[in-house]
């Protein structure tokens, strides 16, 4: 179908959480679903900067329907305390897994001890999904990945997650990597299970601060500006967030769908075809990843209405 980025179909009475929502892509996908009329659920490890969040959209769409949940991705405590208090909501429609540390720092690690950026983009968003799923064996509930275009250029090897790459932008994308091996190897084992609930993959292209609106205390003169060589040919994270608001709204969204840019790195979101490594591992793959994320988070993922 054409997706028209202005008109997101009206969400009334959904119930939609986005993670890492006080900046860049995860603000933006929040401001766009409130104003298409859902409760928005921001998430995030600053309860200052939640609140900065939530007045920022408030000034943007008066009427939004908008709560916050503290969540620290660094830390296998706060993502188990985030996950009961969002399994307690009345319902839960979507979950836009977006959030992830950036820091290219060496030996930079999680409270667990962790790589950060491992730990922040998989390892959380593996047990935040774990801590969920009891709470979703009925509801028809998306789990929206964010991923990135990394994958699909760079191929990288996650045999051994336990190796962390030395050079940031490759432990990057050995993290993405994972996430959208789990995220298919998740789709596959819901169908199995016969569950309502299913897994999407998504990328923003690239968004840049340079061609991103202003929002008081989100995007403007108090935050940090980053330069980046792509902003020429690049979008702001407004439009950067389209892909995940697509995956999320979108009525004729299926499991194992990708949504990107129809442009590669801008433009409106489109489905495109999936990376065959990711989506349709050789061999064993996705189940060697499966139990390397099982035992570096430290919890076991069940399918809804499965016995352990």
């Amino acid at each position: 179908m054409t997706w028209d980025t202005n008109h997101v179909p009206d969400q009334t009475g959904r119930t939609v959480v986005v993670t890492g929502a006080t900046a860049g892509i995860g603000y933006f996908a929040a401001e766009q679903l409130a104003a298409a009329g859902a409760d928005v659920v921001l998430a995030s490890r600053s309860a200052d900067k939640l609140a900065v969040a939530e007045k920022a959209i408030r000034d943007r769409v008066p009427a939004a329907s908008i709560r916050s949940v503290v969540l620290e991705l660094g830390s296998f405590r706060s993502v188990d305390e985030a996950a009961a208090e969002l399994s307690a909501l009345p319902r839960l429609d979507a979950i836009f897994l977006n959030g992830g540390a950036m820091t290219m720092q060496r030996g930079a690690k999680t409270e667990d001890g962790h790589p950060v950026i491992l730990g922040t983009h998989v390892l959380a968003n593996f047990r935040l999904v774990a801590g969920l799923l009891p709470a979703l064996a009925d509801s028809s509930t998306r789990i929206v990945h964010a991923s990135t275009g990394f994958v699909a250029r760079f191929p990288v090897s996650v045999d051994d997650l336990k190796h962390n790459p030395l050079i940031g932008i490759a432990a990057y994308t050995t993290a993405k990597t994972a996430t959208e091996v789990f995220a298919f190897e998740l789709e596959r084992r819901l169908r199995a299970a016969a569950s309502p609930v299913i897994s999407i993959v998504t990328r923003p292209g690239v968004g840049v601060d340079a061609k991103t609106p202003e929002r008081v205390g989100i995007r403007d003169a108090t935050t940090p500006y980053q330069r980046n060589p792509y902003t020429h040919w690049a979008q702001g994270k407004d439009a950067a967030a389209w892909s995940g608001v697509r995956a999320l709204t979108d009525p004729a969204a299926q499991g194992g769908d990708y949504f990107a840019p129809a442009a590669g790195i801008k433009g409106a979101p489109i489905l495109v075809d999936p990376t065959p490594r990711t989506a349709s591992p050789v061999g064993d793959l996705a189940e060697r990843v499966w139990g390397q994320l099982e035992e570096l988070s430290g919890v076991e993922l069940v399918m809804p209405g499965s016995r352990v």
